[in-house]
């Protein structure tokens, strides 16, 4: 055995022994596709750094082909534009814009798609074709298309999947307005993330279908939702266990923004601990509850931030062990983030598989519980 199938046999059992790999099929994908092909150059993060820095690790580097068969995440652009291969020397800085997903997350989500041989796959983020290999292999080239926003990225792709020997559909394009053709799909998988569901998908997926994707937004809080077609325009399902986070669609990124400036406001006691906005589904619920709003900050010093109506809300703590706001601007922001979490406390305080999304043609509400429980609009 060569030491790449050594190194693919190798992942596959960890994976396995994980529990992501439950499927004979799904391994064998994992078995035969060559991740190098679609890794030849990634970049690392520098440790300890601020602001973060990253150093290109390039094909035959120390260490390069450990990086490639491990289970992580694997940067390969910065900025929409920086590129492993445009780095010759030194660090970079950058904010992350396209990746090769960890393994086992894209094995996951294969498994939890539910998708069965002969049905037509859409998926929304091609990134560096890693994952559409592992499904093209699984299901056949013919049964994937694949969309991807950027077109360096897009044609990185194309070339690393012709090399690997597989010839799925793909197309270069705005994946959230789905396959221009249109088109009736079993299954839509994104690896991007989401503020809203598409309405194009609602359309292009059949009634009974499947959506995987993960929704997120401005605060960067993330949950992934696995939904079933209903009819035209309509879908239900549940979040499902654990903690997904993918890039958010470009379309859907938060607006440029000027260097903050924390100005004066109406101060008074805050009835919640801030820092329960720092956990992964609180900060689910604050975003849920100020959808416009970035968070900054850390514990109990929180920031809200809505650029577009200038409203701010920052917490310190105050001078009696308690917690202190102030807000100014048109929307309360840490009104609504505290009447949130508190409906969310006395639902039990439950991890995002407790949470479920209705999408239908004039709205989308994320509910606790049930339909008729707590819930919140989507900023559609």
């Amino acid at each position: 055995m060569s030491t790449l199938a050594q190194l693919r046999a190798a992942l596959a059992d960890r994976l396995a022994e994980d529990g992501t790999l439950t499927d004979p099929a799904w391994r064998g994908a994992v078995e035969t596709v060559p991740r190098e092909l679609f890794t030849p150059s990634y970049f690392d993060e520098v440790p300890d750094s601020f602001p973060t820095r990253y150093r290109p690790v390039h094909q035959g580097d120390d260490g390069w082909l450990e990086g490639v068969y491990g289970d992580r995440t694997l940067i390969t652009q910065l900025d929409g534009r920086i590129r492993p291969g445009d780095v010759t020397e030194g660090t970079v800085t950058g904010s992350p814009s396209s990746s090769s997903t960890l393994p086992s997350l894209v094995l996951r989500m294969w498994h939890q798609l539910d998708v069965e041989s002969r049905q037509r796959v859409l998926e929304v983020g091609t990134g560096t074709g890693y994952s559409t290999a592992i499904g093209a292999h699984r299901l056949g080239s013919t049964a994937l298309t694949s969309i991807e926003y950027d077109p360096v990225v897009a044609q990185a792709a194309s070339a690393a999947l012709g090399a690997a020997g597989y010839a799925p559909r793909l197309i270069v394009g705005d994946g959230l307005r789905g396959d221009p053709e249109g088109g009736a799909y079993d299954r839509l998988i994104a690896t991007c993330s989401v503020r809203y569901i598409p309405l194009a998908w609602l359309h292009q997926v059949k009634p009974g279908g499947k959506i995987l994707v993960t929704l997120s937004g401005w605060g960067y809080a993330s949950g992934l939702v696995l939904l079933t077609v209903t009819g035209p325009g309509t879908a239900t399902g549940r979040f499902l266990p654990g903690y997904t986070s993918f890039m958010i669609a470009r379309p859907h990124d938060r607006p440029p923004r000027p260097a903050l400036a924390l100005l004066p406001g109406d101060d008074r006691p805050s009835t919640i601990d801030p820092a329960v906005i720092t956990t992964w589904t609180g900060g689910w619920v604050a975003q849920l509850a100020a959808p416009a709003a970035e968070r900054l900050g850390a514990g109990a010093e929180q920031v809200l931030w809505d650029v577009s109506t200038g409203s701010q809300a920052r917490t310190t703590p105050g001078p009696d062990g308690g917690w202190t706001v102030v807000q100014r601007g048109p929307v309360r922001l840490w009104d609504r983030v505290e009447a949130a979490v508190q409906r969310w406390q006395e639902a039990g305080a439950p991890h995002q598989e407790g949470f479920g999304l209705t999408v239908s043609p004039t709205g989308q509400r994320v509910w606790i519980g049930d339909e008729d429980g707590p819930g919140w609009d989507l900023p559609v």
